[in-house]
Order: structure tokens, then sequence, then C-alpha cells
């Protein structure tokens, strides 16, 4: 299996930060690599079909205690963006400029601080041009570069290659073919880098994903009429 764990994520999603702030240790632990992606999770839901926790009010609601639990236990602060929902393509796309994996991890890291620590506004181009130099990177010239269609496509091809993947949503940490949605989901992940995971030597292809119901259908007609 590839030593390598393919972090998938968009900077919108607090779930991200809190995973952030926890893989690089797990990897290093296990003998891993991370290989950072940046997706746009708005076009993960489109390709999906979904909906946003901030479409749904009592999803968000929940999301939000869920996601305090979680960063007072962890010790990982978090604080309410500047905005959010916010357009988070500028940051996606500066993070998908080649570089190398320190560089990367760097950036990432400081942008996911920005939004969810410092709570900034990574839409604003100033902003992002600062955070890139406070990790003594050029910020102008990543910002500029951000802009190119290359750079575009480039964020464009990495969230329809997640699709294609079967990424539906961030963050999503793959180790091969095996998906783990979900900063929740951090236990299966560590057992399956530990060389334990529950289901090795298990044929669960047998439990196939059940078919979608009726029974939605069904509710609407009786709710509509």
């Amino acid at each position: 299996m590839s030593r390598t764990i393919r972090f998938f994520f968009d900077y919108i999603s607090p779930n991200a930060h809190l995973a952030w702030a926890q893989l690089p240790a797990m990897a290093e632990r296990h003998g891993y690599d991370i290989e950072t992606v940046p997706v746009l999770f708005a076009g993960l839901l489109e390709a999906h079909g979904g909906l946003g926790p901030a479409e749904m009010p009592a999803k968000a609601l929940w999301m939000a205690k869920n996601n305090l639990r979680k960063s007072i236990l962890l010790g990982v602060p978090v604080n309410q963006p500047a905005f959010h929902p916010f357009n988070p393509l500028l940051a996606l796309r500066v993070s998908s400029i080649p570089s190398d994996a320190a560089e990367r991890a760097a950036l990432v890291g400081a942008l996911m601080d920005a939004v969810w620590v410092r709570s900034l506004h990574v839409s604003d181009p100033a902003v992002v041009e600062r955070v890139c130099d406070e990790v003594g990177l050029d910020g102008a010239t990543l910002v500029a570069d951000a802009q190119q269609p290359a750079i575009k496509t480039r964020l464009r091809d990495q969230t329809a290659d997640a699709v294609a993947r079967g990424v539906f949503g961030v963050p999503t940490m793959m180790v091969g073919d095996e998906l783990f949605w979900g900063f929740d989901d951090f236990p299966h992940l560590e057992l399956l880098l530990a060389g334990k995971d529950p289901l090795a030597g298990i044929e669960w292809n047998q439990f196939s994903p059940p078919k979608p119901s009726a029974m939605r259908e069904q509710h609407r007609r009786r709710t509509e009429k």
C-alpha cells in the first residue's frame, strides 16, 4: 500500500482545520508522507447532489457545537471566521501552485490558522499575500500566479479527480484506495496506518451499499397532498 496520505481539503471547513492540526504528527508517527490536495467543496457538493451545512440550519447548529467540543478537547483554537461561508478560491489556488512539500505544508497551516484562529478574510488578496509572507514565501508572486489560467485549471482538475476517486466531502484522507472522511474518522485512519484495519482480510464487498429508497419520494408525495 502507498506510504502517502492524500489530504483533500477546503479552507471553508472547520473540520479540515481540526484535521490538519493533527494529521502531520499522525503521518510522522507511522512513517507516511502527506500530499495536500486543495479542492472546491462546493464542487464536490454539486457533483454529488449534496447540501452544505450552511444550507441546513439544524445541521449548522449541531456542527458548530460539535466543532467547539472537539477543539476544546484537542486544545486546538477555533474562532468564528470573518465571514462564513466565504469564497475560498484564492486561498485554494495559491495552495495549488506547485512547490516542495515543506512549503506547501507551511502554507496550508498558515491559511487554516488565518481563517479559523485569526478570523482573517482569505478572499482578500492582501490578506493572502501577507499570510504567505509570514511563512517566508513570496506572497505577491503567489497571489499573482494564482490568477493564471493554468492554476485555475489545476484546481478544477483536482476537484474533478477527487470526485472520480469517490471523495464527497472535506476533509477526506485517502491511503491507496481507502477513503476516510472527516476529522471524526481519524481513529479508523490511524488503525489502517498502524496495519490494524478492522476490514483487513474481510470480504466487505458483500455488504454492498443499499439502493436509494423510495420512502423519501413517498413521504414527499404524502406531505404535498
